[in-house]
């Protein structure tokens, strides 16, 4: 019989070397080598309801649960990612979860998935992605 692996986070937080510890998330490599990935806030009602919409289309996005630790760190690569900066974007330049990104660019949060699935627009876009294959 197969054991069961215990659950982690994936990526991982941080890894050491030699005791000293450093940071591993490399979210620049994660949005550009997935088709979809979703940034999502550990508890969230509404990064369950993006997640949901996606698993339901068939689309298997990399998931990253931002928790408390590491929000700061995320919140600043997702902002140098989308190019905001102080004076542009939403809430003084800070990107909110969830953020969905689609073929390495940012789609949006939950209004924008939500308004491309009732519009019909959310299933060519994940095609054109190569998220879906039907």
């Amino acid at each position: 019989m197969q054991q069961a692996l215990p659950y982690t986070n994936w990526p991982p937080n941080t890894t050491s070397n030699g005791g000293a510890t450093t940071s591993v998330v490399e979210v620049p490599k994660l949005v550009a080598e997935n088709a979809v990935v979703v940034f999502a806030r550990s508890g969230c009602c509404m990064c369950h309801v993006v997640k949901l919409l996606l698993h339901g289309h068939g689309v298997n996005p990399s998931i990253f649960d931002v928790d408390e630790q590491n929000e700061s760190t995320v919140t600043e690569e997702l902002s140098k990612i989308i190019g905001t900066s102080e004076g542009k974007a939403e809430a003084a330049g800070r990107p909110q979860f969830p953020a969905v990104f689609v073929g390495g660019k940012l789609f949006g949060g939950l209004e924008q998935v939500m308004a491309a699935h009732i519009s019909g627009e959310l299933v060519p876009v994940l095609r054109k992605a190569k998220a879906l294959w039907l």
